[in-house]
C-alpha cells in the first residue's frame, strides 16, 4: 500500500511494515507483548441488556482498560517496534482524546518523549489528562484535522514517529488482542458487536474472528452524526463527511483510513447507526443498571442493542465498551434528560 500522503520516511521505523494490514500472527505476538502492561478486561453478563434484546448479552469493559479506553493497546504494540534510534527522537500524535492518553502513558512506560498536538478546542480534563501521562501538549488549531496536519509537520521536521490513531499495522493489531480475550471467556460467541470510528477496532477484531471462529458475525456501529466508515462500507470507497456534534466525540472522525476499510469491507457483516438520544440513553443504562461509566464513543454498541437497532433474539452477543472517559457533570445532565424523555430507568 502506498505511503499516506504527507508522511515521511522518518516518521515510520519501516514504512512498509506500517502501511500493511497486519496479520493473525501480529495479533498473537501483540498478545504476548502486552500481556504485562494492559489489563485483561473480563466479560460482564447484563440482565438488562439482555432483556432488552431480548437475547444473552456480555459486555467486554475496555472502558476499565487502563487510561479508560482501549487504545492504550495498539498505542503500546507500535511503541515496542520502535528501534532505539526511533526511541531517542521521541513520538508524535494528534488527538484530543482516548489516543492521546494512550500513547501519553505507552511513551512514558518506555521511556520515550511524546509530544500531543490538540486542537485549541480541546477539553481541558482531556489535556490535563494527557500532560499527566508526561506528555507535551502542544496546542494548535482549531479542528483534529488543522492538529494532525502540525503533527505531521513535526514528525517530518524532527524525525519523531508519527502514531496514527487507526490506520497502522500495529495499532489494529494491539486492538485485536481484544476479540482473542472475548474467544477465551466466551468460546460460543455467536455476534460480537464494535463501536467505529476510523476503523481500527473493528478490523484487528474482525481479523481474529474471521481467522478463527469465522462462524461468529461482526457487526459494526456508528454515531449517526458520525457516520463516514458506514457510508463507506457501503459504497466500497473512503467516503469524507464533517461530523456533527455528537455524545461520541471518540469516534467522530471524517472518514475512515485506507487500511482499516479494506479489512472492514472484508470482515464486517454489518454497520448500523444510532441517534444521540439513542446514546445518551444507553450511557444512562449502563451506568444505573450495569453500574459501568461508559462514554458516548463507548456506549454505541449498547445504544443499538437496546434500540432495537440489532434483533438477534437467543443469541449469545458480546458488546466492546470501549471507553470510559466521560466527566460527571455531563453525565448527571444526561440522567436528567433521559429521565424528562423516558421517565424511570426499568429495574
Amino acid at each position: 500500500m502506498r505511503q499516506r500522503r504527507g508522511s515521511a520516511p522518518l516518521s515510520l521505523p519501516t514504512t512498509d511494515s506500517m502501511t500493511t494490514a497486519p496479520t493473525i500472527a501480529d495479533v498473537q505476538a501483540a498478545r504476548v507483548a502486552l500481556r504485562t502492561t494492559v489489563y485483561h478486561t473480563p466479560l460482564l453478563r447484563s440482565q438488562t441488556f439482555s432483556r432488552l434484546a431480548e437475547a444473552e448479552v456480555w459486555f467486554k469493559p475496555e472502558n476499565l482498560q487502563r487510561t479508560g479506553s482501549f487504545k492504550l493497546r495498539g498505542a503500546l504494540y507500535v511503541i515496542a517496534h520502535l528501534d532505539p534510534e526511533l526511541r531517542a527522537r521521541g513520538v508524535v500524535a494528534a488527538r484530543a482524546g482516548n489516543h492521546a492518553q494512550g500513547v501519553a502513558l505507552g511513551g512514558r512506560a518506555a521511556g520515550i518523549a511524546v509530544t500531543i498536538v490538540m486542537p485549541r478546542t480541546a477539553p481541558l480534563p482531556k489535556l490535563e489528562a494527557t500532560r499527566g501521562y508526561g506528555a507535551e501538549v502542544i496546542l494548535h488549531g482549531e479542528n483534529y484535522y488543522e492538529a494532525f496536519q502540525y503533527a505531521e509537520r513535526l514528525s517530518r521536521a524532527e524525525g519523531k514517529t508519527l502514531i496514527h490513531a487507526y490506520d497502522n499495522r500495529y495499532v489494529i493489531a494491539g486492538q485485536g488482542t481484544i476479540a482473542l480475550e472475548v474467544l477465551d471467556e466466551l468460546p460460543d460467541v455467536e455476534v460480537v458487536v464494535v463501536p467505529v470510528g476510523g476503523g481500527g477496532l473493528i478490523s484487528g477484531i474482525g481479523l481474529v474472528l474471521k481467522t478463527l471462529s469465522p462462524q461468529v458475525e461482526l457487526i459494526g456501529v456508528q454515531a449517526a452524526a458520525a457516520p463516514a466508515a458506514l457510508r463507506s462500507y457501503r459504497s466500497g470507497h473512503l467516503e469524507t463527511v464533517r461530523p456533527t456534534p455528537t455524545l461520541a466525540d471518540g469516534v467522530a472522525v471524517s472518514r475512515p483510513g485506507h487500511i482499516t476499510l479494506g479489512m472492514i469491507r472484508r470482515y464486517v457483516d454489518d454497520m448500523v447507526a444510532v441517534t444521540e438520544d439513542e446514546i445518551a440513553h444507553a450511557m444512562v443504562l449502563l451506568a444505573e443498571r450495569a453500574k459501568l461509566l461508559v462514554e458516548g464513543a463507548g456506549a454505541v454498541g449498547a445504544a443499538a442493542l437496546a434500540a432495537g437497532r440489532i434483533a438477534r433474539p437467543g443469541k449469545r452477543i458480546a458488546v466492546v465498551l470501549s471507553g470510559g472517559n466521560v466527566s460527571l457533570p455531563v453525565l448527571a445532565r444526561l440522567i436528567q434528560h433521559d429521565q424528562e424523555t423516558n421517565g424511570a430507568t426499568p429495574a
